[in-house]
């Protein structure tokens, strides 16, 4: 087995509130991201599988970046990821909870379509902050 990543950039904004608390609850527990603000987001999306004997690949990145690109970044790219996202609605839009999300909708699709395993889901929110996500 090995392992291959793709990394695909995209902007929405969120907001971490939860409705059943007071503003000031949630200033207190998220701090300045409990008011609308947005990011510069990267996605990377590591599959496992095989070497194929014909094309050295474990999977195409060509179609592992268009899947990424169909499947997600099309639908959260410039978007309010609160309001606008039906994968995330009724959800915190956590890095966590989005993260899980991706795993949901990738994992089904890289099985089917090329025959590899998603390994794992890494979604940074800034510089000094991201998730990895294992699908356990």
């Amino acid at each position: 087995m090995i392992q291959i990543t793709r990394r695909e950039t995209f902007n929405a904004a969120h907001r971490l509130y939860n409705p059943r608390w007071s503003e000031e609850k949630n200033f207190g527990v998220f701090g300045p991201c409990s008011r609308v603000h947005g990011h510069n987001w990267e996605l990377f999306v590591t599959v496992e599988g095989e070497v194929s004997e014909e094309t050295g690949f474990v999977i195409d990145l060509k179609a592992l970046s268009r899947t990424m690109r169909e499947e997600v970044i099309s639908k959260v790219d410039h978007t309010y990821l609160n309001e606008d996202v039906e994968f995330l609605r009724g959800k915190l839009p956590t890095t966590e909870n989005f993260a899980m999300a991706v795993w949901k909708i990738l994992q089904p699709v890289l099985r089917e379509k090329y025959g590899v395993e998603l390994y794992r889901i890494k979604l940074t929110e800034t510089a000094n902050h991201f998730v990895e996500y294992f699908g356990k």
